[in-house]
């Protein structure tokens, strides 16, 4: 019995008589659990329009205490994130070893009180009433993840702080930030201010799959500030929720490009402009140490508004056609003692990833970098073929798998002719769900990655990707990610052995979506895209193969 809870808690007994909370419900916390406590008076409070005075331990309604002694999961999954919930006294008392776990507990008591928890302003006068419960939960993974490419098309900062409240309702705790890219600029970098003037917009948009040579003829641009970042990281830390940002290079950088056109070793009148079509540039950064310096001193504005344990550099998708013509990239390898300029690729990465070790972070790189001569203090997210998860482990890089097979949530949902402008793979809902963390093995291996104890890295857990070449704003993203998102967090928080699908679909019909529609996401109906959901007319690329498990 789980009381339809998305993600399913590890243990839940039921227990004692239900626990009725009313105006004069009142709250305690130890100092420890401040976060925690603001996050459940402002939630309920303005579910309820209660007050929620502060209380004795001993009187309150409501009890949040620390506790040092908290289950706990895996070694990846650190301490401060278990917490334990009792209602089976008459009280409601959630203990936790950290804000994350006391976080985590709010969340879950906010589903047990039911959808109208999730509304802004009360509804209704209907009691609000408790199961009796005893529940002792952790999460399987310590590593949460969403990836939001902000950078194909820009959701604006209200939008984003909106999707941030709905991963933490599912109790997700990374959001990886793809800021730059080539069809768009989006942070503030106060040093070179044409990379938002210039970088930020585009003159139009490829309109589905660029072969079919439809544009929407509309400029599409927009950019946060520093000041806009450094809300979006606090607002998501009060959520136990890490940003993590990415600058991608040495590829996808034509919006950088489009700025400074030296940065690829054009002339300075050059206007390769910033790209308007979806897919793999050819244009490229050039190996120089004056393009390592223009992008230390971006990464010294990036650092000093996250403060994230990773900044991701990306490292993926690079031509080296450029490169390969370009008479200097040439000597410039010749010069570092390399027999191909394909050697570059790693030699730049490493120069910026030594800079943010030397400022006490670590880079993150797609998969495709660890390929190469990469120094192994760094974190690979692998897209690609969960197999190269397992050899970047073997090599001793921590790892986060986002496969596209199984976690691109801008792949259709399923291959109805209905689904708006399908890419990529069917995708379904249980795609997500099933998807498994052991399956690093590489194709007749016979066993994952995970059995070798002998692994020098560390699986952290996995991230869904949301690419947005084909999601233009907040209604579409929301299509794309929920309930999606509702299958990966089980996935991340919940044991296997605790996971049942019929179940989860059972708990999502039953109650978890009525609090999507309770907080405003607009989900995909598992019946299939509503009207206004559809893009009948605009062409997309549909694989028809599914994922083997």
């Amino acid at each position: 019995m789980s009381h339809l809870l998305v993600p399913a808690p590890r243990a839940i007994e039921t227990v004692g008589a239900p626990v009725l909370l009313g105006a004069g419900t009142s709250v305690h916390h130890d100092p420890e659990l401040a976060g925690a406590a603001r996050l459940l008076t402002h939630r309920l409070g303005a579910a309820t329009g209660w007050s929620l005075p502060s209380a004795p331990s001993d009187r309150a309604a409501i009890v949040l205490r620390y506790a040092d002694d908290v289950t706990d999961g895996p070694a990846t999954v650190q301490p401060h994130e278990g917490y334990r919930l009792d209602t089976s006294t008459g009280r409601v008392i959630i203990e936790a070893a950290g804000e994350a776990g006391a976080h985590y507990g709010v969340r879950t008591l906010l589903q047990l009180l039911g959808e109208r928890a999730f509304r802004s302003a009360p509804i209704g006068d209907d009691p609000w009433t408790l199961p009796g419960v005893r529940i002792e939960d952790a999460p399987r993974c310590g590593y949460r993840g969403v990836l939001l490419d902000v950078a194909r098309h820009f959701l604006p900062k209200a939008d984003l702080l909106r999707f941030i409240e709905a991963l933490a309702v599912h109790k997700l705790n990374v959001l990886h930030l793809h800021l730059t890219d080539d069809q768009g600029w989006r942070i503030e970098i106060r040093r070179y201010p044409e990379l938002t003037r210039r970088g930020a917009w585009r003159s139009r948009s490829a309109l589905g799959d660029p072969s079919a040579g439809r544009y929407d003829e509309t400029p599409h641009g927009g950019f946060y500030t520093a000041d806009d970042l450094r809300e979006i990281v606090a607002f998501a830390a009060r959520r136990a929720i890490t940003v993590v940002p990415e600058i991608d290079v040495p590829g996808h950088s034509q919006a950088a490009i489009a700025a400074y056109p030296w940065l690829a070793g054009l002339p300075e009148d050059a206007d390769p402009g910033v790209w308007d079509r979806w897919g793999v540039d050819e244009l490229v950064l050039d190996p120089s140490e004056a393009t390592l310096g223009f992008y230390r001193d971006v990464l010294d504005e990036v650092l000093a508004i996250f403060p994230s344990p990773w900044i991701g550099l990306g490292g993926d998708e690079v031509p080296l056609i450029q490169w390969r013509g370009d008479p200097k990239a040439r000597r410039r390898a010749a010069g570092l003692g390399f027999e191909d300029v394909g050697a570059l690729h790693s030699w730049f990465l490493d120069a910026l990833a030594d800079h943010l070790r030397a400022n006490g972070r670590r880079p993150a790189f797609w998969d495709e970098a660890a390929e190469g001569e990469l120094n192994r203090e760094a974190l690979i997210h692998c897209w690609r073929e969960p197999w190269r998860g397992a050899e970047a482990l073997a090599r001793g890089f921590d790892v986060v798998l986002c496969p596209e097979r199984w976690l691109y949530l801008d792949y259709a949902q399923s291959d109805s002719p209905d689904e708006p402008i399908p890419v990529g793979r069917v995708t379904t809902l249980q795609t997500v769900y099933d998807f498994d963390l052991g399956c690093t093995g590489r194709p007749g291996s016979g066993r994952p990655a995970g059995a070798d104890q002998a692994l020098a890295g560390r699986l952290l857990g996995a991230q869904a990707n949301i690419w947005t070449e084909h999601l233009d704003g907040a209604r579409r993203v929301h299509f794309a990610a929920f309930p999606r998102l509702c299958a990966l967090a089980e996935n991340l928080w919940t044991p296997p052995d605790a996971r049942d699908y019929p179940d989860f679909l059972r708990r999502l019909q039953d109650a978890h979506l009525g609090r999507l529609d309770a907080m405003g996401v607009e989900y995909r109906p598992l019946g299939g895209p509503l009207p206004w959901q559809r893009r009948p007319g605009v062409v997309g690329t549909l694989r028809l193969s599914t994922p083997a498990s």
